[in-house]
């Protein structure tokens, strides 16, 4: 099958594709997922091909497309090794409707937690906005115009229609009354009418930001936040359906005295809310959602029951199955009822991710492990790995700390051992306590750098700061060696 340019598949997909713009290749994905996630070869490219198949699918015919499944996948692998990085960044790639979940969050229907539908729920909520942003910024510059002229109308209201009124009181008979008035009301709108085009410009200058003005502004909402508290999904749905009624009710408006700037951001956003079809946003956020939304399910391990072990199928555990036989419909395809509409979920992308430090993969129900097809076992971060994430990512955390001082006016600077001290005590500590990953660094930098960062500016007022080996050995390294003393301070 060929494979089309950017332009070209955007021209033949039109709008079928929610992510035909972002025509990625494979290796293009994984070149992206590189720049923010340190190794997990193989998980980035199963994520990649899971990506691209999207895209293929939009090429396929017609009747064919529909047949073409997503290969849901599983990720198993200690915490902080980028699992939901992944998941997070590949989502951003796509432009694709994403929300995350934790599978522990939910319960079998009939116990208390929420109802696994809620999912989609909350990713149709997150397409809707997303959406939503998006024709926001078509509809901006139509908006600022309406804008311009409200605050005109506000600050020199024209006066066209009272020369109407004045002109319909003009008694017929007094020709030469009426001729006079008349020239008058046009000289006033004459007036009236460059008076407006000062003040425009003026307001197009930036000169009146400041001003204040007197405005009606509407409410927050006509009749507060309104919650419906239950046992069941189908609460939190209702909830959702009053909501929605009391939103439709006219608001309230109440006289405010604002700064022409602040007036500027309510009016825009009214008049954005005015231009926007919310038939036309539902739509598409729908279509989206069934199209390219993903779904990240993480904690998958914790409704998985123990294959072996006291305990299993009772207490706590009575209800894993249960939560896995509820999700079984929603990863297998189903229609769920939202707010917005019913939305199919057959072409959803499902990613999960656990440790499975307890249980196995092969400890979830048969039919759910036939829903993710796609293994991934990501690899515990050694030394190297450490090295690299400190240093490579766009987001690297040296990067983070360096930005941060530099608003303080201190050029922040690590030597190359200093940061190999660091990688090093890293993985010695998740060898010896508990292996977190990556988040181990955001524990050892805070202790590095906390004095640095509590005396700044005050008592240290030097312009550059060094942090080197010695200084990383002197606060780190006597802790990192006790095993103790690094399981409750590292």
């Amino acid at each position: 099958m060929t494979i089309h340019s950017d332009s070209e598949a955007a021209a033949l997909t039109g709008e079928k594709s929610a992510i035909a713009a972002h025509n990625l290749t494979p290796n293009q994905i994984v070149e992206l997922l590189d720049k923010y996630i340190i190794g997990q070869k193989d998980a980035k490219k199963s994520v990649a091909i899971a990506l691209r198949n999207r895209v293929r699918r939009q090429h396929v015919s017609d009747e064919l497309r529909d047949e073409i499944m997503p290969n849901n996948i599983i990720m198993i692998g200690p915490t902080g090794v980028g699992k939901t990085e992944i998941a997070r960044r590949l989502a951003k790639l796509a432009k694709a409707p994403f929300v995350k979940v934790e599978a522990s969050k939910f319960t079998e229907v009939g116990y208390v937690g929420r109802d696994v539908e809620s999912m989609i729920r909350d990713l149709v909520d997150q397409s809707v906005a997303m959406v939503r942003s998006e024709k926001s910024e078509e509809v901006k510059e139509k908006a600022a115009g309406l804008v311009e002229e409200r605050l005109l109308d506000i600050l020199l209201p024209p006066i066209s229609s009272a020369r109407d009124r004045e002109d319909e009181d003009t008694d017929v008979g007094s020709d030469s009354q009426a001729m006079v008035k008349a020239d008058e009301n046009d000289l006033s709108h004459e007036i009236n009418r460059k008076s407006r085009e000062k003040m425009l410009e003026r307001l197009r200058s930036g000169r009146m930001e400041d001003r204040q003005i007197e405005m009606d502004i509407a409410s927050e909402s006509p009749g507060g936040m309104m919650q419906i508290f239950g046992p069941l999904g189908q609460m939190e749905e209702i909830g959702n359906i009053m909501q929605d009624l009391m939103s439709g009710l006219p608001r309230k408006r109440k006289k405010r005295r604002v700064t022409i700037a602040e007036a500027r951001k309510i009016l825009e956003q009214e008049e954005v809310q005015k231009l926007i079809d919310m038939d036309a946003v539902v739509k598409e956020a729908i279509s989206k959602v069934e199209q390219s939304g993903i779904v990240f399910i993480d904690e998958i391990d914790k409704i998985a029951a123990p294959s072996t072990g006291s305990g299993s199928g009772k207490g706590p555990d009575v209800s894993r199955e249960g939560v896995q036989r509820d999700l079984l419909p929603i990863v297998e395809g189903s229609n769920v009822a939202t707010k917005y509409g019913s939305v199919k979920t057959d072409h959803v992308l499902f990613i999960a991710s656990g440790a499975f430090h307890v249980a196995k993969p092969s400890d979830l129900i048969p039919e759910l492990q036939g829903r993710f097809p796609i293994r991934v076992e990501l690899k515990s971060l050694s030394e190297e790995d450490f090295y690299k994430i400190l240093t490579q990512p766009e987001n690297a955390l040296i990067k983070q700390y360096k930005a941060l001082l530099s608003t303080e006016g201190v050029d922040l600077d690590f030597t190359d051992g200093a940061i190999l001290e660091i990688a090093k005590i890293a993985a010695r500590v998740n060898e010896s306590v508990e292996n977190i990953g990556a988040r181990r660094l955001h524990t050892i930098m805070t202790n590095l750098l906390e004095e640095l960062m509590f005396n700044i500016p005050e008592s240290v007022t030097d312009a550059n700061v060094v942090i080197d080996e010695a200084m990383v050995q002197d606060k780190l390294s006597a802790v990192s060696s006790d095993r103790d003393l690094s399981q409750y301070i590292l």
